[in-house]
């Protein structure tokens, strides 16, 4: 597949995410305006950072005017689950991507952004992940602008409302995937039970939401990956099918 068609796709692939993504930092907007942070900083903060719950998180941190290390261990912990995601990403690239490409494809992953790029089938490259990866720092940014323009006007009820479209728009992106391949169903559902069993259990529950997100990510993993081993010739026929469709195209 020509570069200009992989980065056209990845336009397209990102749209939906972009427009989940307007909502949920029009929250983050509102929210922040109502806090006494200006539009620009509110702005420039969804535009360096790109992280949802991060971004809340932080917002509380700076609230509360806690110390710089204190920020630093928060961030660490909420995106700690980046490390894995970046693992994956850069098993799936290869060899052939440049290390500013790298920091780039690193500074764009988010949890629907790395959903979106493992589930296809084609070999990942920069030219497609930075196609992938505009709309959505477009429509977080614009979000952003737009919610903390509006700032007070809107009902505290309708900004945190927003907050819960992020959930649904993940839901979406996984669920057709499960839908047409049992194990990845059943990693779902491991992972669901994992994170129920973190979030109801003593002691569990004391756990940070990042520690407990890697945590149970990784079992869930690895028990389905032992349980559903993809087998070389399978990997053999997606290639062989990523190949002959970029060939027709």
């Amino acid at each position: 597949m020509k570069k200009n068609k992989l980065f056209i796709k990845g336009l397209k692939d990102g749209l939906p995410i972009a427009l989940g993504y307007l909502a949920v930092s029009f929250g983050f907007g509102t929210l922040a305006a109502s806090s006494g942070i200006s539009a620009f900083e509110a702005t420039l903060i969804s535009l360096t950072n790109l992280t949802s719950a991060g971004q809340f998180a932080g917002l509380t941190v700076i609230l509360e005017g806690q110390a710089l290390w204190q920020m630093v261990m928060t961030q660490l912990v909420i995106n700690s689950r980046y490390f894995l995601m970046g693992l994956s990403l850069s098993q799936k690239i290869g060899k052939h991507a440049s290390l500013p490409a790298r920091f780039a494809i690193a500074f764009i992953n988010t949890d629907e952004i790395f959903a979106t790029a493992m589930s296809v089938y084609h070999p990942l490259t920069p030219i497609y992940m930075l196609g992938l990866g505009i709309p959505p720092i477009i429509g977080w940014s614009l979000g952003t602008l737009l919610g903390a323009i509006a700032g007070n006007l809107l009902p505290a009820t309708v900004s945190t409302a927003l907050g819960v479209a992020i959930y649904g728009m993940f839901i979406a992106v996984f669920i057709p995937k499960a839908r047409a391949e049992r194990p990845v169903l059943i990693t779902v559902l491991v992972a669901l039970a994992l994170s129920s069993l973190f979030y109801f259990a003593p002691y569990l529950r004391d756990l940070s939401s990042g520690i407990s997100v890697v945590i149970c990510t990784v079992l869930a993993a690895a028990l389905c990956a032992l349980l559903f081993p993809i087998k070389d010739e399978e990997q053999a026929c997606k290639k062989e099918a990523a190949r002959k469709e970029e060939v027709s195209q």
